[in-house]
């Protein structure tokens, strides 16, 4: 997947202060995966929001999304909206983005939020996404995806919870459809791996494990917080779509860790 420069939509751009640079999920967009939090979050920062390629308003490029091409993309507008050092925010298969765009742009970023994460698709992992791809493909009943996706995305205790009214809402916001690009965004976790890219990191870096998440499962947030030198690693009581279960105590640990960031080019004080 190539960048052109001049073909990146203007993302969303709110706050001041030190960048923030979000990543969303796949098959989701910058609104979905953070939307309750976004203003939290521009009281602390300038909040850079691009959508990925197939989702909102950026189109699909030719040929197949990559991890490199998604995080220079992810990268080049922030520098489009004239933010030039970021912290990244990676939700879902955004962290791994969020991982190789700090690898291979080490002098734009200052420190890493990991939340939902994980370095590859194990194989509980891979078989959520190919059973989540399959049913998509079935677009005569779209009804059984959104219930799948109910399913896995909320946690056990918080689905529990709710009416069935409630259930149904959510369903019938699933059975509205998935960006045009869900497909090709989940494709790429056939190839991604950022296990290597981990123990090169050296910028402070905050791993959020939901306790419930049943697509990227604690195991996952371990491995990250485990493998990135000096990663810090906080739990939520909740499932996979922190946004909607625990906004608030998402954007509390958020914005905690953002204020305890060195500006761009000041040493960080948590490495040796």
């Amino acid at each position: 997947m190539d960048i052109d420069a001049a073909s990146i939509p203007d993302p969303l751009k709110l706050g001041k202060g030190p960048g923030l640079l979000l990543a969303h999920g796949a098959g989701s967009d910058i609104q979905d995966s953070y939307g309750p939090i976004i203003e939290r979050l521009a009281a602390v920062s300038t909040v850079v929001g691009p959508d990925f390629p197939g989702s909102g308003n950026c189109p699909l490029p030719q040929g197949r999304l990559t991890l490199d091409g998604t995080a220079d993309y992810l990268v080049a507008s922030a520098v489009r909206a004239g933010v030039e050092s970021f912290a990244i925010s990676g939700f879902s298969m955004g962290t791994a983005v969020a991982v190789r765009a700090a690898t291979r742009h080490p002098e734009r970023v200052t420190g890493l939020i990991l939340s939902s994460g994980f370095a590859y698709p194990n194989s509980r992992l891979r078989l959520v996404i190919d059973t989540w791809r399959a049913l998509a493909r079935d677009t005569g009943n779209p009804r059984t995806l959104a219930s799948y996706l109910s399913l896995v995305v909320g946690g056990p205790q918080w689905l529990d919870a709710r009416t069935p009214e409630e259930v149904e809402e959510q369903v019938a916001l699933f059975s509205a459809g998935m960006p045009v690009g869900a497909d090709a965004q989940l494709a790429m976790f056939d190839h991604i791996d950022v296990r290597e890219d981990l123990r090169t990191i050296t910028v402070p870096t905050l791993v959020i494990s939901p306790l419930a998440d049943l697509i990227t499962t604690p195991l996952h947030s371990r491995e990250l917080a485990d493998s990135i030198p000096h990663a810090e690693l906080v739990t939520l009581d909740c499932g996979h779509a922190i946004a909607t279960e625990r906004p608030e105590a998402w954007a509390n640990a958020m914005t905690k860790f953002l204020t305890t960031l060195p500006l761009a080019g000041e040493p960080a004080s948590n490495q040796p």
